[in-house]
């Protein structure tokens, strides 16, 4: 069974507000406006089966959760723990973040570009703040998993803490703790089977309940904004056959998803488009760009679907009577497959990121930050999503990608900067906060 974990931020604080530094200060209260969020995510979430609620016992968080907590009809023990408490900035707590940049220069620099390696001295102890609130993580992780198997989990908690919560469930380092985003009052949803196998990370600060399509770019943005998208269902999806490189064009559901798709980012600024030529992500980047006349569509060939060889047309009961034990190893140990006349995933990974890397060079050569979508598929956004958060090809399982769903990737420092993950995987257009969207074959 599958253990659902639902992550939430705080609603706006008092310091959020003031652009002030908390830390574990215990000062900041919610602000109207995080009182207001506060009540439409427990909104929101009320119509999920919640079996077990933690939350920061630090008052912002606290607050948050209780006035979620009244959304819900059953009645829901909350429960605060210290290993949900958020990252200890001592040196730093109550200062403006203004002040703090002027006044710790190189601190703040290696807090922003190395937070792996960012100290603070107390007395004469050195203080590692994102690496022990890193280890913090894993420690809540151990002790709450095995409780709660095959349940739903609801947290509520910080910036900080929620970053290393899902940075550790993923094997991501401590190094990219500035790499993904969590705005107030987004929801995060992770997936765990059984505790030997890995975590998927469904969806990264979604904010359509808040009324926002898309998370605000960081300011100030020198670089690109990407819209990795997935092409619409087709009816292989539907079944569960393996696709690849087979040119199957959208069904009717597909068609739908994309229109959806479209009105989603109708309102926002498209300068540019890119997609796989393949018959899916070709339609539904053309479906999306209805709402944005003035922009060609770049057909990129490296940005085609896995070539799953003799897979192709066939479903899993199929593959597993001609290949024994080679689909088995396809979802065990993805990185090791050849697929039969076909690609394995580094090849894949190759191609992807060698388009990747091209895009964003190119797009990042402007002298303002350009918005655009790229349209793909399955295995193609995996591979580029979890080389974009420091994982490998091995790790393809952990990142979900829903027919028609938008990822949000921002490049703040330009070509030269680490991306930044605004969101992944967002499907709420297409109805609600869980992805509903066929599990298909690739």
């Amino acid at each position: 069974m599958t253990t659902r974990v639902i992550i939430v931020r705080h609603g706006q604080s008092s310091y959020n507000a003031q652009q002030k530094i908390q830390g574990r200060c215990d000062e900041s209260v919610l602000t109207e406006k995080g009182r207001l969020d506060a009540e439409t995510v427990g909104a929101t979430l009320s119509k999920l089966n919640i079996d077990a609620f933690y939350c920061s016992p630090l008052q912002r968080a606290k607050s948050t959760a209780e006035i979620i907590q009244k959304s819900f009809k059953k009645s829901l023990n909350l429960q605060a723990t210290d290993k949900l408490m958020e990252i200890d900035l001592p040196l730093w707590e109550n200062l403006p973040k203004s002040q703090v940049k002027e006044q710790f220069p190189e601190d703040y620099r290696c807090w922003k570009e190395r937070p792996h390696e960012f100290t603070m001295l107390l007395g004469e102890q050195e203080h590692f703040p994102v690496l022990s609130l890193y280890e913090q993580a894993k420690q809540f992780w151990q002790e709450i998993l095995s409780q709660h198997q095959g349940q739903t989990v609801l947290i509520v908690a910080h910036n900080g803490i929620n970053r290393c919560l899902l940075l550790s469930a993923l094997g991501m380092p401590p190094s990219r703790y500035h790499s993904i985003q969590q705005s107030n009052c987004c929801i995060n949803v992770l997936n765990a089977g059984s505790l030997d196998e890995p975590i998927q990370l469904e969806s990264l600060n979604q904010l359509s309940h808040l009324g926002k399509s898309l998370p605000s770019p960081r300011h100030p943005h020198k670089g690109p904004r990407f819209l990795l998208i997935r092409h619409g269902e087709t009816q292989w999806n539907r079944e569960s056959r393996f696709q690849g490189i087979r040119d199957i064009p959208l069904n009717d559901t597909g068609r739908e998803q994309a229109k959806k798709a479209a009105d989603f980012l109708k309102d926002v600024a498209i300068d540019f488009a890119v997609s796989s030529p393949m018959l899916r992500p070709k339609e539904t980047a053309e479906i999306i760009l209805k709402s944005h006349p003035n922009v060609s569509l770049d057909l990129q060939e490296l940005l085609k679907e896995i070539g799953h060889g003799l897979w192709e047309g066939k479903l899993e009961t199929e593959i597993e009577r001609e290949f024994p034990g080679l689909l088995q190893q396809w979802k065990e140990a993805p990185e090791t497959v050849q697929m039969p006349e076909g690609e394995n995933l580094q090849q894949v990974w190759d191609r992807a990121i060698a388009c990747w890397n091209d895009l964003v060079k190119y797009y990042a050569n402007s002298t303002e930050p350009r918005t655009g979508i790229v349209v793909a598929h399955d295995a193609i956004n995996k591979v580029i999503l979890c080389y974009l958060l420091g994982l490998q090809p091995a790790d393809i399982w952990k990142i979900k990608q829903g027919n028609g769903g938008v990822s949000v990737i921002d490049y703040p420092d330009g070509a030269e900067g680490m991306p930044v993950l605004q969101a992944i995987n967002l499907t709420t257009h297409l109805g609600g906060i869980l992805d509903k969207t066929a599990a298909g074959a690739l």
